[in-house]
């Protein structure tokens, strides 16, 4: 096939170009991701498992990075905190692997008959799939050295979620929107045969990353380009608002408000008119937020249709948490203790459950209170110093990558409560991208304020006006 070629001809071209520049082929490599869950693009070379071209790209990168970076006089400079708890979570997601090693037998005989149970494929699931998805974020910290490639890296996160959008809008008639709302989910649910992502991690994504759009604002300076990321934020919550993903919806207007509360206070009075233009033009998605909560005739309905079933689920989680909660038992815990199949028996065909749907009680039957209090501290500390950098009114450049930093996060862990997962995976790509440049604006913010130059001793460009948050005056220009 045609994109499939194209394809191959962009691996391989930034997987030799990486060794004139491995940032430039970093970039190209997190862009990749926008189209290669597509379900034509193949996932494997010559049938070798984990041999694919993203995998082969990234590969590239790494070896350019590793022989170039001593010659370019890169020093690694991460704190340590922030490396104890980066290791710390790797730690957990590896010894979790280990332990469902152990009974590997477990999950052979009680998980689903679609699971995939040789060495080989668990090894790479588990393990280095993980593992893969953090890397470009430390890259994209070690190579984000001054403003420029600040930049450049912030719009490539941005451009990779504008680019799934894109792909979404394309493949889901906007007329869903004014249908019903089971009509909208229904749809909803088709979006993974053309884009490749499930649509309710699609939903998380592009709730956080409409917001970092707005956040990113202050950035640029001429007019016209803030017009564009203005146009690319509300294509991306479009994106957003056609997955149907209601939990994606409660994340977004979540992450809008703490943003809000935070940075945009005077945002504040529009909320409500937001929410009545969002009702009015949309009736589909207020349909599609009010499911489970009111009814058709306006009466009440149970927790089974507000939760989509999840209630089922947890209410199995939790007895089993209790029974272990102090180290939990590896990863696939639900399959493994046989929670699904308890589940899978008890209710019928129609609540297939492997995972818990909510990543909180996941991390707590995998690993236990030791493993969640190992993994949860990283991304409040990331969230921590993005807000600090978001708060920054002395840099442009602060605040929009601290913006960007605590939308994404944030929307990660709110809409965890419904969905998600601690273990990285391809959807969280741009948020561990965000991380890694987050912590190196962090870092370099500290030592300018330590030895008193400007950040990246580079003096920050002159404002336009007083104040460079989003305003609605950059809206109606």
């Amino acid at each position: 096939m045609i994109r499939v070629f194209l394809c191959t001809l962009y691996v391989v071209f930034f997987a030799f170009y990486a060794w004139r520049n491995w940032f430039v082929s970093l970039c190209a490599t997190v862009l990749l991701m926008a189209v290669f869950q597509h379900p034509d693009m193949p996932k494997s070379v010559g049938g070798i498992q984990g041999l694919n071209e993203w995998n082969i790209l990234l590969l590239f990168v790494l070896l350019a990075w590793a022989s170039q970076r001593r010659s370019q006089g890169l020093v690694w400079d991460m704190p340590r905190n922030v490396t104890f708890l980066l290791f710390a979570y790797l730690c957990v997601v590896l010894v979790s692997y280990l332990r469902f090693l152990g009974d590997h037998e477990s999950f052979v005989r009680l998980g689903p008959p679609t699971a995939h149970y040789s060495f080989a494929w668990s090894l790479s699931e588990y393990v280095i799939n993980c593992v893969k998805w953090v890397i470009p974020g430390l890259l994209f910290y070690d190579a984000c050295r001054d403003r420029r490639r600040i930049r450049a890296a912030v719009f490539t996160v941005m451009s990779l979620y504008l680019l799934i959008a894109i792909q979404v809008v394309k493949h889901s008639p906007l007329a869903a929107l004014t249908a019903s709302g089971y009509d909208l989910a229904r749809l909803g649910a088709k979006i993974i045969k053309n884009v490749g992502y499930d649509r309710v991690n699609l939903s998380m994504m592009l709730a956080g990353a409409s917001w970092a759009m707005f956040a990113a604002l202050p950035m640029v300076e001429k007019r016209a380009h803030k017009r564009l990321i203005i146009c690319a934020a509300l294509i991306t919550a479009l994106g957003q608002a056609v997955t149907g993903g209601r939990m994606g919806y409660v994340t977004w207007g979540l992450t809008g408000l703490v943003l809000c509360l935070v940075r945009w206070r005077r945002f504040l009075p529009l909320i409500p008119l937001a929410v009545i233009v969002i009702c009015i033009a949309m009736p589909a998605v207020r349909d599609r937020m009010l499911q489970g909560i009111v009814g058709n005739e306006g009466e009440s309905v149970d927790s089974y249709e507000m939760t989509s079933g999840r209630n089922l689920a947890w209410g199995e989680v939790i007895p089993m948490i209790e029974k272990s909660w102090v180290f939990g038992y590896g990863r696939e815990a639900m399959v493994r203790t046989g929670t699904y199949k308890k589940v899978l028996d008890e209710f019928g065909e129609g609540e297939t459950f492997p995972h818990p749907h909510n990543m909180y009680l996941e991390m707590l039957l995998d690993n236990g209170i030791v493993g969640f209090l190992l993994v949860v501290p990283f991304f409040l500390l990331i969230l921590r110093k993005s807000f600090s950098l978001f708060r920054d009114k002395t840099d442009r450049l602060c605040e929009a990558v601290g913006g960007m930093g605590c939308a994404l996060v944030l929307a990660l862990l709110i809409a965890g409560m419904g969905s998600q997962t601690f273990y990285p995976r391809e959807g969280a790509l741009g948020i561990w991208a965000a991380i890694g440049i987050t912590l190196r604006v962090w870092v370099e913010r500290a030592r300018a304020l330590e030895t008193g130059r400007p950040l990246f001793d580079e003096p920050s460009p002159e404002p336009e006006s007083a104040d460079h948050s989003f305003s609605g005056a950059e809206v109606g220009a």
